[in-house]
């Protein structure tokens, strides 16, 4: 089973911004466990902060790859453009996001990936990546 995990704006920074939503471990240390928890799982990571990038590989891997876990950061909540990716390919995508976005402010309760994703986690810190590798598995 081929599963990327794609992360957005800003998720580079995990380790050192806001660690009291988003934690103090990087996401290279995290994919490695990951990696480790899922030994039988080809496991690929790409992360970009720039829109355009995160839709050309949605292109790239989104009829290929058996599942797709995205947390495109803010892009969630503005993105018509990856919305309408998502929608144009065949890879089921799961949404995730570290933090409770509900919990926060406003304008992060919207989502233009949700209507086209295979389902939604979020809250569970880094584990909502294990919980979406789980998903695919199931």
């Amino acid at each position: 089973m081929n599963i990327i995990i794609i992360n957005g704006p800003n998720l580079n920074l995990l380790g050192k911004r806001e660690p009291e939503i988003y934690g103090s471990a990087t996401f290279e240390d995290y994919f490695e466990t990951l990696k480790s928890q899922f030994p039988k799982v080809n496991l690929s990571y790409y992360q970009s902060n720039v829109e355009g990038e995160l839709i050309n590989k949605l292109q790239e891997v989104g009829f290929e790859y058996d599942g797709i876990i995205l947390n495109a950061g803010a892009y969630t909540h503005t993105s018509i453009a990856i919305g309408d990716a998502i929608k144009g390919i065949t890879s089921p995508v799961v949404e995730v996001h570290i933090s409770n976005t509900f919990g926060r402010e406003a304008f992060r309760h919207q989502s233009y990936i949700s209507p086209n994703a295979k389902g939604v986690i979020l809250g569970f810190g880094m584990q909502s990546y294990q919980l979406a590798i789980q998903s695919f598995l199931a």
